[in-house]
């Protein structure tokens, strides 16, 4: 072995600081070969080290029998770096299933190919023929004709790294900020040694006889340490974030199914198969939704029917259907999320409560009407005033539990839901006033409206609070009002809007409320020291919580209670007229 050159050997000093660079590089990864990517990562640097140590070696050889073993070292280099790299790419990209699979398994005994037919060239000359020392600027650079398998061996790599680049290049454009100094360091290192490698390859250049690619792996190695550095290439990987996206569908516990825009099933999760696809008998992938599930989508995206049934396990179970649109980057409509969510106990439980209401309701409006009827003949044929008292009692507190029954015929329609709707309040509200009016005809019950409102919101949950929290103001006042002369019952519903919420008050002068029946309500269950004595501020609580307003109550001065609806909603749902 001579060594030539060593003064003007600018390619071979430049092959050995590619790998100082390297190792330096290689040194601090092994801190972070626990995370997703950073073993390949090694790889590469390993494989590319030798690559470039090799070339660096050739070049001051000019013994011809190990000048050609070094090249071979250097092929070797050349179809592992691109493997690794490839390797690494779809692992900390989040794809470490496909490494492990088949498909990369194939890629890699492709490799192992090249690398036998790279060390036995000598014998058959099926990588290259005709190899001969040309040397330039001082070093030991060879020429020689390279075969199909060559092209084949330097494509294959080159595709490797390309495609590595793209999964990196997707990285950066799909997930934002979080990756995108990582993913574009590391996607351009690849780019200076790869064309470096092609223009060697076909023969383009001044020199053809020199291999840039070893020398452009100095670039190469700052863009990495760039990425390893200050940009923290393992610090944060998109890992986490596919784990979320996959987490997000496949391992949700809800069947979810996803459709293109002509409603042909394009994914479903392993709960959908589970719920479904095992009734329908064969992979439902490009079939309609309708076969797999009975549902239709219509165009603005809602389902029919809105609920389902399934039996999974040998038991029947009922399921919600629910859709999203899919939109792709650009905001271009391609689909459609289908969720299935499981109510079936939420169903049983709902059943069970209707069934239980109307009986309950049934029952006690009957024989509440018999008491009542009891109560007034006993009222008027009693002459003893003891006796009439306790029909009186009788007679008021069989009409309270009438009334019970209405108020259980409202939760059972508030537990039915509705959808919101466009609401003329003031025309929403007027007859509350006015029924509530002719039910108590000594009370002085008004409805004042400080701006007319039309909101989109569910009309029954509005009247139901509004109607409750009026009956109970003029129900329990207790005489003893400020407003009126008389110190009779006074109440006003006040609507309005502030800031783009509706506002509805009602506002009373009697005693309050008291503090047992609002911690009953704020604890959010009745027990044996926090109880009402009734539905109604339950029911407003309820129909509040559909409004999806807080309720708040707070005195009225120099007497009685405001209680405050604050139903928020936007612009486009909020107009005055």
């Amino acid at each position: 072995m001579a060594l030539a050159g060593t003064v003007t050997a600018w390619p071979a000093v430049g092959s050995f600081a590619a790998v100082a660079g390297t190792l330096v590089l290689a040194r601090y990864v092994l801190d972070y070969r626990d995370r997703p990517g950073a073993t390949w990562f090694l790889g590469v640097l390993l494989a590319q080290s030798v690559w470039c140590g090799a070339y660096g070696t050739a070049l001051l050889t000019s013994d011809p029998t190990v000048r050609v073993a070094l090249e071979q070292v250097v092929w070797i280099g050349t179809v592992w770096t691109g493997l690794a790299f490839l390797a690494f790419a779809l692992e900390y990209t989040g794809r470490g299933d496909v490494v492990s699979g088949p498909a990369f398994g194939t890629v890699a005994a492709l490799g192992v190919v090249a690398t036998a037919l790279v060390v036995t060239n000598p014998l058959h000359g099926a990588m290259w023929t005709g190899f001969r020392l040309d040397p330039v600027f001082g070093v030991a650079t060879a020429t020689y004709v390279l075969e199909p398998a060559a092209y084949l061996t330097t494509g294959g790599a080159t595709l490797a790294v390309t495609v590595g680049v793209v999964l990196l290049v997707d990285t950066f454009l799909n997930y934002g900020p979080l990756y995108r100094r990582e993913t574009a360091a590391v996607a351009v290192s690849a780019l200076p040694p790869g064309f470096a490698l092609l223009a060697w390859a076909g023969g383009v250049g001044p020199i053809p006889q020199l291999n840039l690619a070893p020398i452009m792996f100095v670039p190469h190695v700052a863009l990495d340490a760039y990425a390893f550095g200050r940009a923290e290439l393992f610090e944060r990987d998109p890992t986490t974030v596919r784990a979320a996206e996959r987490t997000a569908i496949d391992d949700l516990a809800d069947p979810i199914v996803v459709v293109d825009r002509e409603r042909r099933v394009v994914r479903y999760n392993a709960a959908a198969g589970a719920a479904f696809v095992a009734d329908v008998g064969t992979d439902p992938l490009d079939a309609p939704l309708t076969e797999l599930l009975g549902v239709a989508v219509g165009d603005d995206g809602d389902p029919e029917p809105a609920t389902i049934e399934s039996t999974v396990g040998g038991e029947r179970r009922t399921y919600a259907v629910s859709t999203s649109t899919l939109r792709d980057p650009s905001g271009t409509h391609v689909g459609w999320t289908v969720v299935c969510s499981d109510v079936t106990e939420r169903e049983r439980r709902r059943q069970q409560l209707e069934v239980l209401n109307r009986v309950l309701r049934h029952n006690l409006r009957n024989d509440a009407g018999v008491v009542h009827g009891y109560a007034e003949i006993l009222v008027d044929r009693v002459n003893d005033d003891a006796t009439r008292d306790m029909a009186d009692a009788i007679e008021r507190r069989a009409a309270a539990l009438a009334a019970l029954g209405d108020k259980a015929r409202t939760v059972e329609r508030l537990i039915d839901g509705e959808r919101p709707q466009d609401v003329d309040v003031t025309a929403c509200l007027d007859p509350v006033v006015a029924d509530v009016r002719e039910r108590y005809p000594d009370a002085d019950v008004a409805l004042d409206t400080r701006a007319a409102v039309t909101a989109s919101l569910s009309k029954r949950a509005l009247v139901a609070a509004v109607e409750n929290l009026l009956e109970n103001a003029v129900r329990h006042h207790d005489g003893d009002g400020v407003e009126r002369a008389d110190g009779g019952a006074w109440a006003r519903v006040v609507v309005e809007r502030a800031d783009g919420t509706l506002l509805v008050r009602v506002l009373d002068d009697g005693p309050g409320i008291p503090d047992a029946e609002l911690e009953a309500v704020e604890a959010g269950e009745e027990t044996d020291l926090s109880h009402g004595s009734g539905l109604g501020l339950w029911i407003v609580h309820w129909a509040a919580g559909a409004l999806g307003a807080d309720p708040t109550y707070a005195d009225r001065e120099p007497r009685g209670t405001v209680a405050t609806l604050r139903v928020p909603t936007d612009g486009s749902r909020l107009t005055s007229r």
